[in-house]
Formats: structure tokens, sequence, C-alpha cells
């Protein structure tokens, strides 16, 4: 987290700055694409966005780290101390686990509903618990709080010019939409920790089993049967960034430039999942360098524009920082650093 980040938006204890500075190097390490698309958001927004993210990242590093050697009994355990100290944090408003402190903070400074948290620690619980989902309906529940609340807590600092209740459901749809990305890049890695998130019945439409998954993974060999379900899962993926898109102009002209450049960089995964032949449970796709460039600068012409055209404070704008936010509530790939061209803003 910069100290420029941090003054503009009103951060000044020390332990708290420090706090959601180790929010914003969690985003750095995991989250490229976001991370990226974060640094095109008004400076003063930037941290709660950081310790929104960090906070699911931090969670979902619980039950997903394959470098981890805890049992499951062990990293239950640990989802309900987290789970403790986030009720014991949003009602104190303050937390000494520094990812919790920052959201904390960031809950009250936005008014972000509590139960947008519970439900995304609801679906993590399930990842210990649930190995595939038999229908499409099914896996939707489990998004809801795994991806959908994320669009939903993201929503007030983003802020809207209608009022937020019209603009949550694409805001729902988004985080939708990136998760379904997400499990199709990685169906292999997702294999190797014992689960499968893509509908059991899409997968069985073509003749596919997790067994043939398993032995494609282990084999290298490709089968047109997996193709097929591959093209299908992107097809319906591709439909809910659909459902999205309806929701990038209703959002504060300033922060369209950041959810554009994610709505643009995550499809642009699914482009390279389809280039690549859908070899996703052989290699990670990859979105090449010089697109990510691209759009982001595009990013930054258009974040020019908007804060030429921003009204003066005071205006029609819901949720933005400075003023008391209404009552309403807007997982990435991981990374190993940041590339020189997202210091530009």
């Amino acid at each position: 987290m910069t100290a420029r980040e941090l003054d503009s938006a009103g951060i000044t204890d020390p332990a708290l700055r420090a706090a959601y500075a180790h929010c914003r190097r969690l985003n750095a390490r995991h989250g490229k694409t976001y991370f990226l698309a974060t640094r095109l958001l008004p400076v003063e927004r930037r941290p709660a966005v950081h310790a929104l993210y960090g906070f699911a990242r931090w969670a979902d590093d619980i039950v997903d780290d394959l470098d981890s050697t805890a049992t499951a009994a062990e990293r239950a355990a640990a989802l309900r101390l987290l789970q403790l100290d986030l009720e014991s944090g949003l009602r104190a408003g303050t937390s000494a686990d520094p990812v919790v402190a920052a959201l904390a903070d960031t809950a009250a400074r936005y008014a972000i509903e509590p139960r947008l948290f519970t439900d995304f620690m609801a679906s993590i619980r399930l990842d210990l618990e649930v190995t595939e989902y038999a229908r499409y309906e099914d896996l939707r529940r489990y998004m809801h709080g795994s991806a959908a609340v994320i669009g939903l807590q993201m929503l007030p600092v983003l802020g809207t010019v209608v009022p937020r209740e019209e603009a949550a459901p694409h805001a729902a749809a988004l985080g939708v939409a990136f998760q379904l990305t997400n499990f199709l890049r990685d169906v292999g890695e997702d294999l190797d920790r014992g689960r499968v998130y893509l509908p059991v019945e899409m997968l069985a439409a073509h003749g596919v089993d997790r067994a043939l998954l398993r032995w494609s993974r282990d084999s290298g060999r490709r089968d047109r049967r997996i193709t097929a379900a591959l093209r299908d899962a992107a097809a319906l993926t591709r439909g809910v960034y659909r459902e999205a898109a309806g929701g990038l102009p209703l959002l504060d002209p300033v922060s369209r430039p950041c959810i554009r450049t994610a709505f643009v960089l995550y499809g642009a995964i699914l482009d390279a999942i389809a280039d690549d032949g859908f070899a996703v449970l052989h290699r990670r796709a990859v979105v090449p360098r010089r697109r990510r460039a691209v759009v982001a600068c595009d990013g930054l012409a258009r974040l020019t524009l908007a804060r030429l055209r921003a009204p003066s404070p005071g205006g029609a704008v819901t949720g933005s920082p400075g003023a008391a936010p209404p009552r309403l509530g807007f997982r990435p790939s991981r990374a190993r650093g940041r590339e020189p061209w997202m210091e530009t803003v």
C-alpha cells in the first residue's frame, strides 16, 4: 500500500496502515489480473478493494493452498478461528489479525452488510466438504457466497449513479463470471485438490466423468469429449459475462475503467483457453503480456477522460468515499509479482 493511497483514504493509524499494506501485498502476489485493474481506481478507493480481496484470498488459501501440509481437520479449525475473528472484528471495528482489521475498517467505512461476509464464509467451508456439484443450479448456490457476494461487497466502494439495488444483480453476475472463468482455467489444479467444479450433468452430457478427467490429467493425453464439455462451460461463462455487462454504465464513471479492465482481461482468459484448444487439464492458459498492456493502457485513457468529466464533490454518485454510504451492499489468479506498467497510475 502506498502512503499516497492511505493518506487519500484518510487512514492514519499506523497499525491500520500496516494492515491495509498487508492486504495489498496479498493481492499483488495472488491476483495479477485484478491487482492491475485496481490500479485504475481513484487512489482513495484502492485500500478498501485490497482489504476485501485480501480477506477473500486469505480465507481461500486456508482451504486451497496446495503447498500446505495441513490436514482437513486443521483447515476446518483455521476457518472456525477466522470466522470468530471476523464476527468479533465486524462488531468491534478492529482486530488483532491485520487482514480482519483492514476488512472491519472497510466494512464500517462503506456500511457493507455483515451477511455478505457470513455468506462468503459459508461457501468457503463447503470446499472442505463438497467435491462436486450435480447441477449448475447447485453450483450457483455455492457461487452466491464464494463469488457473487464479492461483487456486492465491492459495489459501495465503486459507487453507482443509480440506486444500488439496481446495479446489484449485475455486480453479483460479474463476481460469478470471474469465478467460472477461474474454474475453467484451473480444472487441472482443482482436480489435484480432489474437486471438480464443473457440474456433473454438464460433463455427463458429453460422456465425461471424474475418472476420464483424471486419466487425461495424469497421462497428458487429450479427449474430444472433454474438449466439448469445456467448450460448453466456456459458452455458459460468456453468457454470465453478458448478464454482468449491463452493470458497467451504472457505476460511478471514475470506477468504470477499473471494472471494465477486469471485465476485458478476465474475458481474455476465456479467449486464451480457446486459443490453446481447451488444454486446461495440462497447462494454464495465460493472457499474453502485450494484450494485458494494451487493455491497461486503454483503461488509463478511459480513467483520464472520466476524471476530466467528473462532477464536483456532492454529485449524484451513491456510495462514494467521503460521504456516509447508504446501506446495501460490488478469486483471482495466482501471481508472483506485478508488472512495471502497473505502477503508472
